[in-house]
């Protein structure tokens, strides 16, 4: 019976990449109506606020379709909501339509919803099978997920290294590394995740904008750690074209885009990061550097994923040395001169 499922759980899939960078904090959605073996609707979660999968899949069939709606199986990579939210329940458009069966990828962990949005389709007598490829349709949302399981942002620790493992020279001078192909990369990188974070040393040095550049998706949030606010108001992340949050001991103030989120420097620094994102409801961070704060969650165990470009065909005599770890890779690609490397963190991705 799932090998019957499949085919059109992984179309569910494939069009809910297509609202990566677009609907966070919502998860990615795509639904898919079939009816007698033929798909007669498909709809996504296109953007956040707008209308979800299922109504965008119901609103796709065609005149001639219609009539078997009443007929035809829905399937869907995520549980249909049973809640008011930004736009009604999915599951009462389900029973509208007299849907008779839907297949769902894997719950939805969101306490609102959890198990809600099929406990209302099965009272309604539609025949619900859930937990078909669920481990996919959850990978397809591992940051919805960890942060509503964990109440924590996915984290993504990136950096780029000379071949001899340096991410910076001894001289103020920034060093450039990846190549213009890696640069693209990270830009997509960029649109899929919802903030980016750096310290004091690489935003004062680098000055750098924290904008998301591949012309999709959202602009991420930009996070800096600057303990005892040195960082002057020259640099580009003040510039006030993003939302801003500035971590330090010193103050808490909100002037327009720019939040100065206050923290105890004495206690866990990324604990209170976390914690703050989590408040805001920020639900991944790509924690770009420098050296030191990606060490520190390292060190504190709180990554889900590191990714690694290294520059093999340059060195330089001294810098000052990437961050360490012993996790094994799980998988690496070559873009002309850099080696990405990819890695997940077991004890968290279980």
């Amino acid at each position: 019976m799932t090998d019957l499922h499949t085919p059109y759980m992984l179309r569910c899939i494939e069009l809910a990449r297509l609202g990566a960078g677009y609907v966070a904090p919502n998860p990615m959605v795509g639904a898919v109506l079939v009816y007698e073996g033929r798909i007669i609707g498909e709809g996504y979660h296109q953007q956040y606020g707008q209308a979800h999968a299922e109504v965008n899949c119901i609103k796709s069939v065609i005149e001639a379709d219609r009539p078997h709606i009443s007929h035809a199986t829905l399937y869907v990579s995520l549980e249909p909501c049973a809640h008011f939210g930004k736009t009604p329940p999915c599951s009462d458009l389900i029973i509208e339509n007299k849907i008779p069966k839907v297949v769902i990828g894997c719950r939805d962990p969101f306490e609102e919803v959890n198990g809600k949005g099929i406990e209302k389709l099965r009272k309604a007598g539609i025949e619900v099978t859930a937990g078909v490829m669920e481990t996919e349709c959850i990978a397809l949302n591992k940051r919805f997920f960890t942060f509503h399981k964990h109440h924590r942002p996915y984290l993504i620790l990136k950096w780029a290294q000379t071949a001899n493992g340096k991410i910076a020279g001894v001289s103020d001078e920034r060093l450039l590394i990846s190549n213009d192909y890696s640069n693209r990369l990270v830009q997509q990188w960029r649109s899929e995740e919802a903030a980016i974070l750096v310290g004091t040393h690489t935003a004062g040095k680098d000055d750098p904008t924290l904008n998301n550049r591949s012309g999709r998706g959202v602009q991420p949030v930009r996070m800096i750690l600057d303990r005892n606010l040195r960082l002057p108001q020259t640099l580009k992340i003040f510039d006030q074209t993003q939302r801003t949050i500035l971590f330090n001991g010193m103050k808490q103030e909100e002037k327009g885009n720019l939040v100065y989120h206050q923290i105890d420097t004495n206690q866990n620094i990324v604990q209170q990061i976390l914690d703050a994102c989590y408040q805001y409801n920020i639900q991944s961070i790509l924690v770009e550097g420098g050296t030191q704060l990606l060490q520190s969650f390292i060190n504190e165990e709180k990554w889900d994923e590191i990714r690694t470009i290294t520059n093999e065909s340059l060195t330089i005599p001294e810098g000052l040395n990437a961050p360490t770890h012993k996790s094994n890779p799980i998988k690496t690609e070559k873009i002309s001169t850099d080696r990405i490397t990819y890695y997940t963190n077991k004890q968290t991705n279980q």
